[in-house]
């Protein structure tokens, strides 16, 4: 027992050691602020990402570094915001991964339909070797990638009848994103597929002009769709992460402490949107049936993915071997 009682002793005091000297690193460093911009508002999960991110930030430098949060674009577009950390004006942010891939294209392979059959499968893929490398890519455009937060799966919604297969898809009008992967896979599913902005495809919805959309349920339901759309498939056609991104010029300001702390963070941060996101989701389904909705739940997906072949084809080969080597990685 006394044995026992010496190796407790001795793994409390290695373990008061290991945390004093954690915050010994950060004595002699100069407070900083950084600024944390996204383009959602305060319910929405980049920002519970971002508040969570903060949190861990804040007490594992012992207060040194600061981060200041900018929701609600009010620091600019998605867009805006990434050109403005390549150069120092924004230090960081909590990025969807559609514009992402405009400044590293290979970035754009994660929202191939149906790439991913589940949450944790994308989240073993981005977590690890292969997410990796796609975020270290960023440096290559004076960006740093430290994780991977989420948007969420895409579902379908429509005013006309249920979707249980390709087939039913038919002749519908679909609203998608103003991004070509998006159109030619509901193209290929049968669809009159129409990009338009959101603002725009919201009045079209009540207008009966198009038929339906697609987005994450929690769009679904904070945008009240079940107004105009009684129809809800959990397609999951896409997985649309996001990114917890700096600037390099801010990342390259910071003591490599300081730079593991926020590495670490971001990846906790991460973690925590994605859990809170998986237990709105019910909540909302929930909301969604209660208001009328009528929602299929397990779509024919095998039927899904083999009329999707053709997107596969004609975009594979522009992200080079990541298809592939993310194909195998879920096998």
């Amino acid at each position: 027992m006394k044995g026992f009682a010496r190796t407790t002793l001795a793994l409390a005091v290695s373990l008061a050691v290991t945390v004093g000297a954690q915050a010994a690193e950060f004595d002699d460093m100069d407070p900083i602020t950084l600024r944390l911009a996204h383009v959602v508002n305060e319910q929405d999960g980049f920002h519970i990402a971002a508040e969570k991110f903060e949190t861990l930030v804040e007490e594992r430098t012992q207060g040194k570094v600061d981060i200041e949060l900018y929701p609600n674009a009010t620091l600019g577009d998605e867009r805006t915001l990434l050109e403005a950390m390549q150069i120092g004006a924004v230090d960081m942010g909590v990025i969807t991964n559609g514009p992402v891939a405009n400044f590293v294209e290979e970035m754009a392979v994660f929202e191939l339909p149906f790439l991913f059959p589940s949450p944790e499968a994308a989240y073993e893929v981005l977590d690890g070797p292969i997410g990796q490398e796609l975020l270290d890519k960023l440096a290559e455009v004076n960006l740093k990638g430290l994780a991977y937060a989420e948007r969420g799966f895409r579902n379908l919604t429509n005013s006309e009848r249920a979707v249980t297969s390709p087939s039913d898809i038919d002749g519908l009008r679909i609203r998608v994103m103003e991004n070509p992967v998006y159109v030619d896979t509901f193209r290929e599913l049968g669809a009159n597929a129409i990009p338009m902005a959101w603002t725009e495809a919201l009045t079209a919805m009540q207008q009966g002009t198009i038929d339906g959309q697609e987005n994450p349920v929690n769009v679904i339901h904070s945008f009240k769709l079940y107004e105009t759309q009684a129809h809800m498939t959990l397609s999951r056609h896409t997985y649309a992460p996001a990114i917890f991104v700096m600037g390099m010029p801010a990342w390259s300001q910071l003591p490599e402490a300081a730079q593991a702390v926020l590495a670490e963070s971001a990846q906790e941060a991460a973690e925590h949107e994605r859990r809170v996101n998986a237990e709105m989701q019910a909540d909302q389904l929930a909301a969604l049936r209660e208001a009328g909705m009528q929602i299929v739940e397990e779509p024919d997906i095998a039927a899904f993915q083999e009329a999707v072949a053709p997107v596969y084809e004609q975009y594979g080969e522009q992200f080079g071997d990541y298809l592939p080597r993310i194909q195998e990685a879920l096998k």
